[in-house]
């Protein structure tokens, strides 16, 4: 273990790096292709936002399951196991032409998936207790950096030649990732046959601990309003100017615009946490990330979307490392992993809400009205956070 952790974490690092530029090569455009190539026209956000959804939703079921043979036979064989699903769920998408056998395939996604979680178990697990804070923090800025490439290589590649090839793309470039957890990735495997932890145990500790409570609450309430716009966007950008054979090219810029604010801003916010505390920067992110979207109501220009698309990111990147560092801060050291756990649950279950909600009221009502509840929902619960913060500075005061 001493001698492979940081050779993993680089090899780690670089898979999912290529792993979720492969996701975000394709994903960010599904709107499109149900429009172009299936020829959904009736309920378009609806069924946008349930093929994204039912991937994570499979997924999330799924979890509990993989977890297990990832104990009882390493976190590498399941890396490769996802990687090379993964790889033929983009593959099987190119030859799809039609609603039913696209949900289908996206179930099977869901079923594939884990290539995330178990990187990071195996970081975790085959890295020395001391170097695990500094080696999971990093392994996290892997998705943010290929959130940034991949929908502006999507973007390109598919207005040039077709989101068919993206898929073809995404598959090749997965594939690529297991290849390199198989050939770079030394394990030091322990077989756990003692129970598992139950997790109704775990919930039912965390209830005691109203702080926690309440970031589990902010971390669901957080991940759905990112979500909820992911099958509008690309949607929204042709109905603010963007022609419809550019509509991927374009609104692969703005989705990576955010990505690029969070890379650059993200680890500043840390920073500043460590200054001013955790929960002013957590009521910064979520006061920017309330008017950002507010904001957005007002733009109806494409350069001025993608700014303000971009000034947004830059705020709401406080929200996710204020909450991680809230968590260590709220709970005691022998429960911080399965706090992280529990509330990596309540991110995952917004993940599956997000694009369902956002579908439905897109769909049923209007793009402008999701903008326009997103931002008065973390409007108030800034104002919430405020609120209780408030309240406990005061009981300090009088104690």
């Amino acid at each position: 273990m001493e001698h492979y952790w940081k050779r993993n974490l680089h090899i780690l690092w670089l898979g999912l790096f290529i792993s979720h530029i492969a996701y975000t090569l394709s994903v960010p455009f599904f709107p499109i292709f149900l429009q172009n190539d299936l020829g959904i026209q009736h309920r378009l956000e609806m069924w946008s936002g349930i093929s994204i959804s039912i991937s994570f939703l499979i997924s999330g079921l799924c979890a509990p399951f993989w977890g297990a043979l990832a104990d009882k036979f390493g976190k590498k064989p399941m890396l490769i196991r996802s990687g090379i699903g993964l790889a033929l769920a983009h593959f099987a998408n190119y030859f799809v032409y039609d609603l039913f056998s696209f949900i289908l395939v996206r179930i099977f996604q869901g079923l594939m998936a884990g290539f995330g979680p178990a990187s990071i178990a195996l970081v975790g697990t085959n890295t020395p207790e001391k170097h695990v804070g500094y080696a999971l923090g990093v392994i996290s800025t892997s998705t943010a950096a290929g959130g940034i490439i991949g929908p502006l290589v999507g973007g390109v590649l598919s207005h040039w030649m077709g989101l068919r090839v993206c898929f073809v793309a995404s598959g090749l470039i997965t594939l690529i990732s297991a290849l390199i957890v198989l050939v770079g990735v030394k394990e030091v495997h322990k077989r756990q046959d003692e129970a598992r932890i139950s997790v109704f145990k775990d919930l039912k500790h965390a209830a005691h601990n109203s702080k926690l409570m309440g970031i589990f609450g902010l971390t669901l309430l957080v991940s759905t309003s990112v979500m909820i716009m992911e099958p509008l966007l690309t949607l929204y950008v042709v109905q603010i100017g963007g022609s419809v054979d550019k509509a991927t090219l374009s609104s692969g810029i703005v989705f990576s615009a955010v990505g690029v604010a969070t890379v650059i801003m993200g680890p500043r916010w840390g920073i500043i946490g460590g200054r001013i505390g955790y929960e002013k920067v957590l009521f910064i992110g979520l006061l920017g990330g309330g008017i950002g979207n507010l904001l957005q109501l007002g733009v109806h220009h494409l350069i001025g979307f993608g700014i303000l698309r971009f000034s947004y990111g830059l705020f709401f990147a406080a929200v996710f490392p204020a909450l991680n560092a809230l968590i260590v801060k709220y709970t005691e050291a022998d429960f911080r992993g399965r706090a992280v756990s529990l509330n990596q649950s309540s991110s995952q279950f917004g993940i599956v809400v997000g694009p369902l909600l956002g579908g439905f009221m897109g769909s049923w009502l209007s793009i402008q009205f999701v903008f326009l509840l997103t931002g008065l929902t973390l409007l108030g619960a800034a104002w919430k956070r405020k609120v209780v913060n408030t309240k406990r500075t005061d009981q300090k005061m009088l104690g």
